[in-house]
């Protein structure tokens, strides 16, 4: 195989990355700064429109497309690594992860010094599945796509398990939050039940991407899979028989029912949820191996340096929305936050209209490029220094 080709496939990895990287960025703007937000669920077919919906929907596809990509880039990292360089890697960022997550990301959520509110979010989706990976790579790969698909198809089977109280259980499939102390609560945001498998999956995904597998060959295994996933979804969707805790219901108009048909639980995410997600990213490396030009390059920045661009891109857009407080009257201290912002009381007066939330996501994509051009050029430079790869 060409060494076009293989540059061809590894960038189609990172535009992926990069894509939802950019579009995830949409999602938190909206909760900084839509007036709709702080009022009710874009989900909810009786309050929300498809604009506000499709807002919120299309950004559905980040978390499960990234996490099934993270597995796939470890797969590849394994081919210049042992079992073990893999394993103790993979231990080692999902474990840094898990600490910045806890620290780095809550402040630039709450800018709250005191730290009164912790969140188990993406991030910590991302290292814990890493650290459950460095176990995993030590099974026959075949077994890894089994058990994998395994938890992903059967794991709503435990939708109707409860343990009040329990944070253990909400760990493992259940998202809650926790009042730990007068002062102190934690919010267990993504459960690590199906999250474990999906980077697993991607994982297992793997050897698509090897050497020896034609292009061809991988395109049509490719769009099988994502083709197989939506029309599941569809069949699953429209007969309710099993797959997501909220089932799909008819409403009186047209775009209430597409709303809800499009809504699977994200909290954990549902089979219905991953199937609709992936099966879109299936498709899309399915069909963009061969994707090039200065719009894809714009991207594939992003997807090489995805830890550095996120964590800039929460602390940008929450001091924009400091200077929006400030400047529309509504008080810019009220953006040292004690919690989530959605669910801090007293924003019901403050946001701003749907276009203004694309119009400062746009900004912010657009400050941010040149510092991960330049970061994403420094690190291709610069692979001696071991530690820019937790970066």
């Amino acid at each position: 195989m060409s060494n076009t080709e293989t540059k061809y496939r590894i960038e189609s990895i990172d535009l992926l990355k990069g894509l939802v990287m950019v579009i995830m960025a949409l999602d938190h703007v909206r909760d900084f700064f839509h007036y709709d937000a702080f009022h009710y669920d874009p989900g909810d077919p009786l309050k929300s429109s498809l604009p506000v919906f499709f807002t919120r929907w299309i950004t559905h596809f980040c978390a499960p497309a990234f996490s099934l990509l993270a597995g796939t880039s470890a797969y590849m990292a394994g081919k210049r690594k042992s079992k073990n360089e893999l394993s103790a890697f993979l231990l080692k960022r999902g474990l840094w992860l898990v600490i910045i997550e806890l620290t780095v990301v809550v402040f630039a959520w709450t800018f709250n010094i005191h730290l009164t509110s912790f969140f188990l979010g993406t991030i910590w989706s991302l290292g814990i599945s890493m650290m459950f990976l460095a176990l995993l790579i030590r099974f026959p790969i075949k077994l890894i796509l089994v058990l994998s698909l395994a938890v992903i198809a059967g794991h709503n089977a435990l939708d109707n398990v409860h343990f009040p109280g329990s944070i253990l259980w909400s760990l493992i499939h259940e998202q809650n939050f926790f009042k730990l102390s007068e002062n102190l609560t934690l919010g267990v945001v993504y459960p690590i039940v199906p999250w474990i498998a999906v980077m697993a999956l991607g994982y297992a995904i793997g050897p698509l991407y090897d050497r020896s597998v034609e292009p061809a060959r991988r395109k049509k295994i490719l769009n099988g899979i994502g083709l197989a996933s939506l029309a599941t979804f569809l069949i699953l969707r429209f007969t309710n028989i099993y797959g997501d805790p909220n089932e799909f219901g008819q409403y009186s108009s047209i775009s209430q029912s597409l709303i809800s048909f499009f809504n699977p639980t994200k909290y954990p995410p549902s089979l219905l949820y991953l199937l609709m997600t992936l099966g879109g990213a299936f498709l899309f490396l399915a069909h963009s191996e061969k994707l090039k030009g200065k719009l894809v390059d714009f991207f594939c920045t992003f997807g090489r340096v995805p830890f550095f661009y996120y964590i800039l891109h929460l602390y940008l857009l929450h001091l924009i929305a400091v200077l929006f407080a400030g400047l529309s009257g509504f008080g810019w201290d009220k953006m040292f936050l004690s919690g989530f912002i959605i669910m801090e009381p007293g924003f019901e007066n403050y946001g701003f209209p749907l276009w203004v939330v694309y119009a400062v996501w746009i900004a912010v994509i657009l400050i941010l490029y040149p510092l991960c051009r330049k970061f994403d050029r420094y690190k291709q430079g610069h692979k001696e220094i071991w530690w820019l790869s937790y970066l």
